[in-house]
């Protein structure tokens, strides 16, 4: 996903709210908007989110400094350090904890590209997720819709999650441009989708059985 500019970043990180689906505490659009209103920038919005998300989520994470530290279960901390280089560097803050799974979402931005990464607190195995997880009613999978103008997959994309990791299942491309979408479960074989073809105004939804045959299978599935 290509990091938001400046102060749209309120509706780029508002838009990926309202894209969620079974998360433990989820920021609704109007907080993060809120939280964000005095925003420098996306690393700046995301740093006020965590600081949220702290509050509400305590004992998954704790920062100190440059550190995020991700609580591993039953024990253990994984730490992510926020680094600064020419081209931008890394950031990294917290963004939800998914209790269906037991993982820590991290919300990321390398340089001028931003997404997330999911961790497994049991094995700290770590995904990196160009969107917003959104996690199926029977807990096996999640979903992820990545849709922009510039810089992005733009790409519906079913992960299929195990022990060892979070992994591609299968993906689908649309044949029209989408500027964005969000992505929600109807039941752990449907998807639904609603998003805005490029060049429009109006929002459109449509529902993806995970059994059509245009799908796209990851690593021969």
């Amino acid at each position: 996903m290509r990091a938001p500019s400046a102060l749209p970043v309120l509706a780029a990180l508002a838009a990926l709210a309202i894209a969620g689906g079974a998360h433990a505490l989820p920021l609704g659009s109007d907080e993060i908007t809120r939280i964000c209103t005095e925003a420098e920038g996306p690393a700046h919005c995301a740093r006020k989110v965590e600081a949220e998300q702290m509050k509400r989520l305590p004992g998954v994470a704790s920062r100190d400094g440059n550190a995020l530290k991700v609580a591993l279960y039953p024990s253990g901390v994984a730490t992510f350090t926020d680094v600064d280089t020419i081209s931008g560097g890394t950031a990294y803050a917290l963004w939800d904890y998914l209790s269906e799974i037991n993982a820590t979402v991290l919300w990321t931005m390398r340089d001028d590209d931003a997404g997330f990464l999911i961790v497994q607190r049991a094995t700290n195995r770590q995904t990196p997720l160009p969107a917003e997880p959104v996690v199926s009613p029977d807990r096996q999978r999640i979903a992820t819709a990545d849709f922009c103008p510039t810089r992005c997959e733009n790409l519906l994309t079913v992960w299929r999650v195990t022990r060892d990791g979070v992994v591609r299942e299968s993906q689908w491309a649309p044949k029209e441009r989408w500027s964005d979408a969000g992505v929600r479960w109807k039941g752990p074989e449907m998807l639904v989708v609603d998003y805005t073809p490029a060049g429009s105004d109006t929002g459109r939804t449509l529902e993806r059985k995970l059994a059509e045959p245009d799908w796209t299978r990851v690593g021969g599935k």
